[in-house]
């Protein structure tokens, strides 16, 4: 499966983005924050993980649309792309 440079460059720094999230996270807890504090910023990093995983199966799907010979070929059919949207919902 061939992914745009743009969308993998998209999703490498999003994904930095949430590394950031862990990390500050982590502090939190060794600063015994707030409970609640704590819980929204596991959530926020969460949906953002979330939103990498859609964007690279929808990528994905785009690609097997438009090259359903080479895709097949590939081993990624539009119901291999539609397994994965599974998974992450």
């Amino acid at each position: 499966m061939q992914i745009p440079t743009e969308t993998t460059d998209d999703l490498q720094k999003r994904l930095r983005r949430i590394e950031g999230q862990i990390r500050g996270i982590q502090q939190m807890l060794s600063e015994e924050r707030d409970c609640r504090e704590v819980v929204t910023q596991i959530s926020a990093a969460n949906k953002a993980l979330e939103q990498v995983g859609f964007n690279l199966v929808a990528a994905g799907l785009t690609w097997c649309v438009s090259n359903p010979e080479q895709s097949k070929k590939e081993g990624y059919s539009i119901e291999d792309v539609q397994k994965m949207f599974v998974k992450l919902a």
